[in-house]
This record gives C-alpha cells, sequence and structure tokens, in this order.
C-alpha cells in the first residue's frame, strides 16, 4: 500500500508509531541542517522533518524535492516542541526514515493555498490544481454532504429517486435549448433538457406518486454569478397533493439540511408572503429579509407640493436606513451615482436626514415645509439618526425594482447581509401570466403546466392578466434556491391554457402531444418542485459564485477553458451529421 494513514488524522496519541503517509508536497523549508516538508493529501497536512546529522542521503533527497511533487514518506510520529494551532495535526510531526518519490512535477502557476496568487481565468484554465486548495476541495465535500441528506431525508419520505433521459425533445418556449443533432435521423435534434419538468408529470401518471432526482439541467442564456450552462437540480414530484402538502414536506427537507449540515435548528414554520406584498414592500420576488429597510410608498405625502419630479411621478418610495444619517455628502452623491447606472436606470435620488432633535433635513427642502417632512418621518417610523432614501418615476414596478437594488446597495454598505444568518421564506401566489407588449401576448411566468389558483379559474375567461399561479418559490437570503407549482391535471384545463399562450392545436400537440395523451389516461392531481443544487450549497457555504462549489465549471462566457469547449468540428464529423455551419457575420 502506498499509505497506511491520511495527512490529516496524526494526533499526539499516535506518537511512537510508525506509520506511512503520501500525498503532494506543500512547502519545503531549511533551516540548517535541518529540512521540514509539508505534505498534503485530500484530509490535511503533517509536517516531515529529515535531519542532516541522523541521516544525510535521506536529507540531501528531501532537499532536491519541488512544489507539488507526488512523495511517499514512512517514519515515526513526535510530539513537536513548536507546535502549530492553525493546524488540526499541529501537535505531532513526522521523523522520516524513508522518502520515496512516487512523481516530479512542474512548478504550478500559481500557489496551491486558500490565499493564491492565482486570477480566476489562470485557476479556471488549470481547475485540476485549484481543486488541490483545501477552500475548493471543502465546496465539494459540502455537496456531497447536502446531496448525501437530500437523498436520505426524501428516502425516508418514501421517494424514489428515477433517472430521465438526457436526450429529450426541444421546448422553445422557456429559455434557448442546447441542441443535438442526430446522425441517425439526418435534419432532426435532440434537446438538452432545461428540467424534467414533463417527465416527471409522466411519472405521476405512470404512478410513482414520490419521485426525486439529483439531475443535470441545460439552458443556454446568459450567465451571470448564479448561473451555469449546465447545473445540477433536486428535482421532486408528489402525486394527490395540494400546495400545503408540498410546502411541508419541502420545507421539512430545508430545515434538515440547516440541521444537520450547519447545526441550525428552525422550530418555527417558515414565513409566507404573497408576490404582491414581496414586490410592493421588497421591488423583488425574492427579497432578502435579514435587514428591515420595507419600502414605504409616500404618493400622498410628497406629491402636489411644487417639485416637479415627485408631482408628475406615477410612483414615489423610499426606505429608511436606521443609524445612517452621518452619511457624507460624497457617500450620498455615490448612491446617486449608482441608482443612476444603466443597469438600474433611476433618474436621481432625494435624501433626507433626522436629526437628534427630530428635525428634518432633506435634498429637496425648499419644496417641503417641516410639517410635510415630519410627516414623511412619521411615514417611516424614522428615529434620530436614520437616513431615508427616496426614489420616483413614471412606472411603479419598474422604480420598486431599483428601490430593491438601493436598499440591498444600503444592506452590504451598512453589513446588514450576515452570510452566517439565514432567513427563509415561501413567495407564493405569483402571476400566472405575464404580459409581452411586444408580442401582444401572455407567456407562463413558470411553465405552461402550472395551475391556476382554484379560486381564479373563472378568470381564465374574463381577466386572465388577474389570474394567480398555485405556484411557490423558497426564499433564503434573498436567493430563490427552489420553485415550483401544483400542475394541471385535466386535459381541457390544459387546453384552454395552451389556447391562452397562443398556441395552436396543431403546434401544441406536436410539442406536447405525448403528455396531453397521456393525462387522458388518468393522470392524478399532482405537484412538485425542484431546488438549485449549485444555489443551496453556494449559499450554505457563504460563496458569491455558484462556480465555487461546481468541480469544473464554465467562465461567464460559457467556456470551459481547460478543456477548451466548445470548439469546432472536424469536416468528417460534420459530413456525418449532415450539417454545414454558415455562421453569420
Amino acid at each position: 500500500m502506498y499509505r497506511t494513514r491520511t495527512c490529516g488524522d496524526l494526533r499526539l496519541a499516535d506518537e511512537g508509531l510508525v506509520i506511512t503517509l503520501a500525498g503532494w508536497v506543500q512547502k519545503i523549508r531549511k533551516m540548517g541542517g535541518m529540512t521540514f516538508v509539508d505534505i498534503r493529501d485530500r484530509y490535511g497536512i503533517t509536517q516531515l522533518v529529515f535531519n542532516q546529522e541522523v541521516d544525510a542521503a535521506l536529507c540531501e533527497k528531501a532537499n532536491k524535492l519541488g512544489r507539488e511533487y507526488v512523495i511517499q514518506v514512512t517514519g515515526t510520529v513526535r510530539e513537536r516542541s513548536s507546535k502549530n494551532t492553525h493546524l488540526p495535526t499541529g501537535d505531532i510531526e513526522l521523523i522520516v526514515s524513508a522518502l520515496n518519490v512516487l512523481n516530479t512535477a512542474l512548478t504550478p502557476p500559481f500557489t496551491i493555498e486558500d490565499e493564491t496568487d492565482g486570477g480566476d481565468d489562470l485557476r479556471m484554465k488549470y481547475r485540476y490544481l485549484d481543486l488541490r486548495r483545501a477552500c475548493v476541495r471543502k465546496n465539494l465535500e459540502l455537496r456531497h454532504k447536502m446531496a448525501f441528506e437530500v437523498r436520505r431525508y426524501l428516502d425516508e419520505q418514501g421517494f424514489l429517486e428515477v433517472e430521465t433521459p438526457v436526450l429529450v425533445n426541444s421546448t422553445p418556449e422557456g429559455a434557448r435549448d442546447f441542441v443535438v443533432p442526430s446522425r441517425m435521423n439526418p435534419g432532426q435534434f435532440y434537446a438538452l433538457p432545461q428540467s424534467p419538468q414533463t417527465l416527471k408529470q409522466l411519472l405521476m401518471v405512470s404512478g410513482f406518486d414520490r419521485y426525486f432526482q439529483i439531475v443535470k439541467c441545460f439552458r443556454d442564456e446568459d450567465l451571470r454569478a448564479d448561473r451555469q450552462p449546465e447545473f445540477t437540480q433536486i428535482d421532486c414530484e408528489m402525486s394527490f397533493v395540494e400546495q400545503e402538502d408540498v410546502l411541508t414536506v419541502f420545507e421539512g427537507m430545508a430545515k434538515h439540511l440547516f440541521k444537520t449540515i450547519r447545526g441550525i435548528d428552525f422550530k418555527a414554520p417558515f414565513m409566507r408572503m404573497t408576490w404582491q406584498d414581496a414586490m410592493k414592500y421588497y421591488g423583488s420576488d425574492k427579497p432578502d429579509l435579514r435587514f428591515g429597510m420595507r419600502f414605504v410608498e409616500l404618493m400622498d405625502i410628497m406629491k402636489g407640493h411644487g417639485f416637479s419630479v415627485f408631482d408628475n411621478a406615477a410612483y414615489i418610495g423610499g426606505i429608511c436606513a436606521e443609524n445612517a444619517a452621518n452619511y457624507t455628502r460624497k457617500q450620498l452623491d455615490a448612491l446617486t451615482e449608482f441608482v443612476k447606472r444603466p443597469q438600474i436606470g433611476a433618474k436621481g435620488l432625494v435624501y433626507a436626514r433626522v436629526g437628534a432633535d427630530g428635525t428634518v433635513k432633506s435634498s429637496v427642502d425648499k419644496f417641503y415645509s417641516q410639517e410635510v417632512l415630519q410627516e414623511m418621518k412619521n411615514a417611516f417610523g424614522a428615529k434620530p439618526g436614520d437616513l431615508i432614501l427616496i426614489l420616483s418615476g413614471d412606472d411603479a414596478m419598474k422604480t420598486r425594482k431599483q428601490l430593491c437594488e438601493l436598499r440591498l446597495e444600503m444592506g452590504n454598505q451598512l453589513g446588514l447581509r450576515d452570510k452566517d444568518q439565514f432567513v427563509c421564506l415561501w413567495v407564493i401566489d405569483f402571476p400566472l401570466f405575464e404580459w409581452n407588449e411586444e408580442d401582444q401576448r401572455f407567456y407562463a411566468m413558470h411553465h405552461p403546466f402550472t395551475s391556476p389558483n382554484p379560486d381564479d379559474i373563472p378568470l381564465l375567461d374574463t381577466d386572465p392578466g388577474t389570474v394567480r399561479a398555485n405556484a411557490y418559490d423558497m426564499v433564503i437570503n434573498g436567493v430563490e434556491v427552489g420553485g415550483g407549482s401544483i400542475r394541471i391535471h385535466d386535459s381541457q384545463l390544459q387546453d384552454k391554457m395552451f389556447k391562452l399562450l397562443g398556441f395552436t392545436e396543431e403546434r401544441a400537440q406536436e410539442q406536447f402531444g405525448f403528455l396531453m395523451n397521456a393525462f387522458k389516461y388518468g393522470a392524478p392531481p399532482h405537484g412538485g418542485l425542484a431546488f438549485g443544487l449549485d444555489r443551496l450549497v453556494s449559499l450554505f457555504a457563504g460563496l458569491d459564485s455558484i462556480r465555487d462549489c461546481i468541480a469544473f465549471p464554465k467562465n461567464n462566457s460559457g467556456r470551459d477553458v481547460m478543456l477548451d469547449a466548445p470548439s469546432v468540428l472536424e469536416p468528417g464529423q460534420l459530413e456525418e451529421l449532415n450539417l454545414v455551419v454558415d455562421i453569420k457575420k
């Protein structure tokens, strides 16, 4: 065997034992006639000691080692005279009696340490080296533990894990598909699944009343910190359930993960908030509730006093930042520039400070009496030392979203978004449809199989824009970690849904005929949801990007710079697939 123990599990109780370790050289330090080598494996680091006076040849061999050499050593465990309190193995060292170099290594392009000198692009190119860093490895260990606990919880709840196909039909209603040409069917293409949505519904028709799968999904969409072209879902579906049943089971799963992984025991039920309230008070369908600054609408107070920006606005609203009245003019100007960024789009920012005596001084004092400003202060419940920030605009929803960005920025600046604090909630009662002005048609806010709220079904014929979906999202710290709905299981209701979405009978049959036909053979009421495993892991790990918890991620351009993918195909491959590449310029 190459090793009898791992580098991270040696302790004082092992003193005097002769053991064998194998791993990579982390550091080499030469001090007089002594050479110290840190050997590293997946489990930790152990200090090796070579003594020139005891074995000159062995010490000389150790002096020729380089970083990341793969070595095997045998030696005796001894208590260290100068202990390292930062290492679990810092109480001991290994007095080496035999050294075997298993493989040499080039000098790595960046240091294999938590605080590395490698930039993102370089580390992505040499991801196999980046994965040797303890901080990256811990993210994947966390991912493993979370996937294990998900399977354990769902198994105990009676769920069956069922694999579904990776080569499926294209569904262009959602995000863009990744497509795969079929050699055996010239001119035809598979699609990689954006999710196993229709397949898990078919499993419900098949009588598998509790299904789950930890599954790869693929979407060809613009990338952000929480998006990758391929990502992993915890995909789940249940039969004979209503919304409350689904929320209960999967709130239980979230609580199980928090307790087993983070040691946090949520006793109380998760908060619930309607989509309307989330947008009204936070400007987001995934509000971060770790801090306050709930929106206050000011139309009745601030309109009609001669300040044209407010007088002509369709919405005026603001937030109150506690104890931030000491913001300097420079800081306030920076906030104004922040909200005027093109990606946010506000035209300006109005601010007001509440003084120690309770008086209010604002950037629009000449338009408002102290009496009106006091009324505004009272609307916020503002106290001495607080800072009020106000935005306005001619589109209420757009302005609320701008105010949401300002709220999150203030949360960051004031240190209110603690990554070790978790606030969970369900957002419910989403709109079933969203209207597209350009296309002059409705689109499904979730997907075409989402059931309307039973109370709103009559409105499908008279006012479809007001129909609520029987849908729900789980939000943790401002991140949508999971979402789903009760599905339509009635063929006639599904037909009506397709018509409202602009599907012809022929198109609906072409794309979803297999599902609609299956429903004719007795479909049970069913519903479910999917969690983003990558997002859950990054949230539990306190990461800013899901890339850091994926073994081999893509960059922001969707490229794998390590494998150099995507890449061009050989002419022979294209010919075999009956493809001709004609790149538009």
